[in-house]
């Protein structure tokens, strides 16, 4: 039983609770940009995980739609279903976190029974940051087309997933000026 007991308390001081877990976005989701990140505007996004380098959807963007670097991240005008609407985008990262609260107790209790510490890393891990493409797209009287409520809703949404998929499926960007504008 004493062993059953020790195991138990070294499985639990071994054991890291989450703080902050990064959602897995790849398949892409429609959510409002403000809760997934205090720092974006207060609309509905298409939000999917980036697995690729920095910048690259800036490149893809840039090289697709042949803007020689001007106003790339901003109101790019791409027609759907042959209506102009215009799409921004943001780069964000989330954190994956874990705090070990029972090493740093386990310590302070050999210390008061005048033992050295054992566990001497930090109770915090930090599993690194993971990137997300946060595209909102609005129509020429600027409403937030990816609004579920929006008229073309589902065309709006059919287009950001389509040029996530575009994407992902992408190394050359070049491919990209030779596909047609969603119509």
């Amino acid at each position: 039983m004493r062993i059953l007991l020790a195991f138990c308390c070294a499985f639990l001081l071994q054991s890291c609770f989450p703080v902050a877990v990064a959602p897995n976005l790849s398949e892409g989701k429609v959510k409002k940009a403000k809760k997934f990140n205090r720092k974006l505007p207060n609309r509905y996004s298409y939000l999917f995980t980036d697995p690729k380098d920095a910048n690259e959807f800036y490149a893809y963007v840039n090289t697709k739609y042949d803007l020689n670097h001007n106003y790339v991240e901003d109101n790019v005008r791409v027609l759907i279903s042959n209506q102009a609407y215009y799409v921004s985008f943001y780069e964000v990262g989330k954190k994956t976190q874990t705090v070990n609260l029972l090493r740093p107790l386990a310590n302070k209790l050999l210390e008061e029974n005048g033992a050295p510490p054992v566990f001497n890393d930090d109770p915090f891990r930090d599993y690194g940051d993971t990137w997300y493409i946060a595209l909102l797209i609005t129509d020429e009287d600027f409403n937030d087309a990816l609004h579920p409520d929006y008229k073309n809703y589902k065309d709006i949404k059919q287009f950001a997933a389509s040029l996530h998929k575009e994407y992902y499926s992408m190394s050359n960007y070049k491919q990209a000026t030779f596909t047609v504008e969603h119509n």
